[in-house]
């Protein structure tokens, strides 16, 4: 900004959705440029940025607007800011008088500022120079965060100290300075700061932006995200998760990016995203790339480009993209080239972004997936969730008794239910004991006992039974290429190699 108007840029659009603060960045710059700068609003018309002296009282657009023209007419090197400025994206009667007057200003060294949150008519745009004032970065945003609680230290307990300051900085990146203000405001109202108002104050945020488009908030509670076995992909989670509000700019490293799950239908891929949401104490999202398809040109990149750069300012969260394939299959070409543009801006914003925006994207046909997708980089593993094995059948059968019928079992009759679930999914487990659980309140608890459980599991056809040329070759595919997510390698069929990678510890 401070080269634009010494250089003395004709009209500047400034966007930004922070007028105060990038006022007071024109403040700061008007000793150092010694000229002055006046300042337009709707409720108090011009006035002078340093002294608050009005120098025009006429508070409408228009009229600010003459006033600007006569002045720079008159004198030279005079800097008008517009803050309230409609109707500037299309050739309106607004634009056409701020574009003559951007004109008067070019030859009397003249500078029109329009601080705005919407686009501006080409025509008028090419006048000048457009700039864009981010939300605080981290290093500002733990300035900001220092700030507010320096005047509080002795007087309330405060446990925040540079590691906490550094991850509140991490979680609130993205707000405004007024909403992070805000933000620990709320928390100074309790009377003191710990260490664990920082999951609070990921809650704060959230609210901030409980109202977002292209993204759907999707609440968990803790008692339905239970998950059994998949040891493998918990124990790679326990090690990212610090991770993901560590500073590691100086290493030249990105926060963690995400990971693919991929394998058996009913397997606990999308159960993990919420699973991994609930234990990290992040805000879960879910990305529907198969309803962003919009009937005119440019609709469908626009809704994704939308969806992502909110998901960039909610961070950190978890983005879970269910059924991926669904969404970027077809971008080899009967839409126009809209599939290939979307898979395309995707994979950049999958590979590029450095918000902490954690992907947990899920997929069943991975034949239809872009082979792009698996390059390195893009997920940070590739994790094959298959069948469970008999430990994780227990695990889970033991989880979903106690859920369900709110009762412990022996271990004798958990036994017999993992060997009469051989090739069930986790979903043929939960359905064989939901069964269970509806008779108990229908008919009563005693009625469900060792035998009738027994009973219901025997009744269950899983589908690798019904279909099992296709999970087979689900299966097949997973052993060569992912990382097993239970951490065991699954027996290999007669012919086949065994899996080779493994989850390092």
């Amino acid at each position: 900004m401070l080269l634009y108007l010494k250089a003395r840029i004709p009209f500047i659009s400034f966007r930004t959705d922070e007028r105060d603060r990038a006022l007071d960045l024109l403040r700061q710059l008007a000793p150092q440029l010694n000229i002055p700068i006046y300042v337009h609003t709707l409720s108090q018309g011009t006035r002078d940025i340093a002294t608050n002296r009005a120098v025009n009282d006429d508070r409408s657009v228009p009229g600010a607007l003459d006033f600007a023209s006569q002045q720079i007419v008159q004198r030279q090197n005079l800097t008008f800011v517009l803050t309230e400025t409609q109707d500037l994206g299309d050739d309106t009667p607004t634009s056409r008088q701020l574009l003559d007057v951007a004109a008067s200003a070019t030859e009397r060294g003249g500078v029109i500022i329009v601080i705005t949150t919407s686009p501006i008519w080409g025509r008028l745009q090419r006048q000048g120079m457009s700039l864009t004032l981010d939300p605080p970065n981290e290093d500002e945003m733990r300035a900001i965060i220092a700030e507010c609680l320096t005047p509080y230290r002795g007087g309330l307990p405060i446990d925040w100290q540079d590691a906490e300051l550094s991850e509140a900085a991490a979680i609130l990146a993205g707000v405004t300075r007024i909403e992070a203000e805000n933000a620990l405001a709320t928390l100074l109202a309790k009377g003191s700061i710990t260490k664990a108002d920082l999951s609070e104050l990921a809650k704060v945020k959230d609210r901030i932006f409980s109202d977002i488009a292209g993204l759907e908030r999707v609440k968990v509670t803790a008692g339905d995200v239970s998950v059994g076995g998949l040891s493998g992909l918990r124990a790679w989670l326990d090690k990212q998760r610090p991770l993901l509000t560590m500073d590691l700019r100086d290493r030249g490293l990105r926060p963690p990016r995400g990971v693919l799950l991929v394998g058996v239908p009913g397997c606990g891929k999308s159960l993990s995203a919420k699973a991994i949401a609930d234990n990290w104490s992040l805000p879960l999202y879910r990305l529907d790339l198969s309803n962003i398809h919009g009937q005119y040109l440019g609709q469908s990149e626009g809704r994704l480009k939308e969806a992502l750069a909110t998901a960039d300012r909610v961070a950190p969260c978890i983005l879970w993209i269910d059924e991926i394939e669904k969404g970027l299959a077809g971008s080899g070409g009967s839409d126009g080239g809209t599939s290939s543009r979307i898979v395309g801006h995707f994979l950049y914003w999958l590979q590029e972004g450095r918000a902490r925006v954690f992907v947990v994207s899920t997929a069943n046909d991975i034949t239809k997936l872009p082979p792009e997708l698996f390059r390195r980089g893009r997920f940070d593993e590739l994790f094959f969730v298959d069948l469970p094995t008999a430990p994780e059948r227990g695990e889970i059968i033991a989880l979903y008794l106690e859920k369900h019928l709110r009762r412990t079992f022996d271990e004798a009759i958990v036994s017999d239910l993992v060997e009469l679930s051989e090739g069930f999914a986790g979903s043929d487990l939960q359905a064989a004991v939901a069964e269970a659980a509806r008779e108990a309140v229908l008919k009563g608890d005693a009625v469900v006992d060792e035998e009738y459980l027994r009973k219901v599991f025997r009744n269950i056809v899983p589908l690798s039974k019904t279909n099992p040329e296709a999970i087979e070759s689900i299966r097949a595919w997973g052993r060569e290429r992912a990382v097993p997510a239970s951490g065991v390698h699954a027996p290999a069929s007669e012919g086949q190699q065994r899996a080779r990678r493994s989850v390092l510890v």
